[in-house]
């Protein structure tokens, strides 16, 4: 499906991008043009990979002429430029809007004027059911590339979504944090350590965007299947590959998180298809004329259950410990923990 095509990464500088990178520079793909504003971490990229088929564009998601300026002969578009960070987007909300939703319509924009063949917009489980600036305007940019995506032909420009949970040691996750506490001798500082949250590598995250490239229809929100653990629990599988026994202090549950998360509303879960290892949200298809759709209502929507993760997989602390075992990440800081002892 991509050989000799050119795929365009916004906010490409980040850990998903990089991801891709990884899993794609090895194959028969012809060009990934990589979108960001730090001109820093391109840079760096440019230094890591040196490989002629990567190209780097200086922009930003929120100033459309530079969208335009990197789009030209693309054929794919993976939209992961976002403020991911619950904090900062609860102290400048505007912000997260300016990025998150008007971003991500200048992309969607774009890309409809330039007949780019395929979107996916990344999401997170944050915008179902959300509580916090963050995941209101994820939330948002999914409402918009819904939107969008019934003005224009699937046959042009086709429009879709995914949903993922938190991706294990990305930016701004908790596992870096821990790894840091244990290496400088601290203590784990543990929000609610019944606090439960999905657990996702990365490949698995560049895996789901890649079915939803090969399976997804216009307006889709694509969802991989995911299993969770308690952040004790997380906290205890740390301590042990670490072999160390370092306090947990419990801090509280910080501004504007969850006890736990949903990657399928209830209203969602009753019409989503099971694609085996993925659900597949199909785009509301209704237009304006909503007389004809409040004739009768939908009793499955009082028996119906979300999808989150509370209720998935489960996974205990040797669960842990494997899934954990398999992050490049994680290998390399046993090794120099081994190493150096710090």
């Amino acid at each position: 499906m991509f050989k000799d095509k050119t795929l365009l990464i916004t906010g490409g500088t980040g850990s998903f991008g990089h991801a891709v990178l990884d899993r794609f520079l090895t194959t028969n793909i012809g060009e990934i043009r990589i979108f960001s504003r730090d001109e820093k971490k391109q840079d760096d990229m440019r230094k890591q990979y040196k490989n002629d088929k990567i190209k780097f564009y200086i922009g930003d998601v929120r100033d459309i002429q530079s969208v335009k300026n990197a789009m030209h002969g693309v054929d794919y578009i993976f939209h992961a430029a976002a403020l991911k960070q619950v904090p900062s987007c609860e102290f400048f909300p505007l912000e997260a809007v300016k990025t998150n939703v008007l971003g991500t319509d200048n992309v969607l924009t774009a890309a409809i004027n330039e007949g780019v063949k395929k979107v996916i917009c990344l999401s997170t489980d944050k915008a179902a059911y959300p509580i916090n600036a963050m995941g209101i305007s994820k939330a948002m940019m999914e409402k918009v590339l819904v939107a969008k995506s019934k003005t224009v032909s699937p046959d042009r420009t086709t429009i879709c979504g995914t949903r993922y949970g938190n991706v294990m040691a990305s930016r701004g996750s908790v596992i870096p944090l821990f790894v840091e506490q244990i290496k400088s001798g601290q203590a784990l500082t543990i929000t609610d350590p019944d606090m439960t949250r999905f657990l996702m590598s990365l490949e698995e995250a560049v895996e789901l965007v890649v079915f939803a490239f090969a399976n997804a229809q216009a307006g889709d929100i694509m969802v991989q299947k995911s299993p969770a653990s308690t952040i004790g629990d997380l906290a205890q599988a740390l301590l042990e590959l670490f072999d160390v026994d370092n306090e947990i202090r419990i801090i509280g549950t910080r501004h504007g998180e969850k006890l736990y998360e949903t990657l399928l509303t209830k209203e969602e879960y009753i019409k989503a298809e099971d694609m085996g290892g993925f659900f597949r949200v199909p785009a509301d298809k209704r237009d304006l004329n909503y007389d004809k759709y409040f004739v009768e209502g939908d009793v499955c929507l009082s028996t119906s259950e979300e999808y989150n993760s509370h209720n998935t997989y489960r996974l205990n602390v040797e669960e842990i410990k494997d899934k954990l075992l398999q992050l490049d990440y994680i290998n390399n800081e046993l090794s120099n923990w081994k190493k150096t002892g710090k």
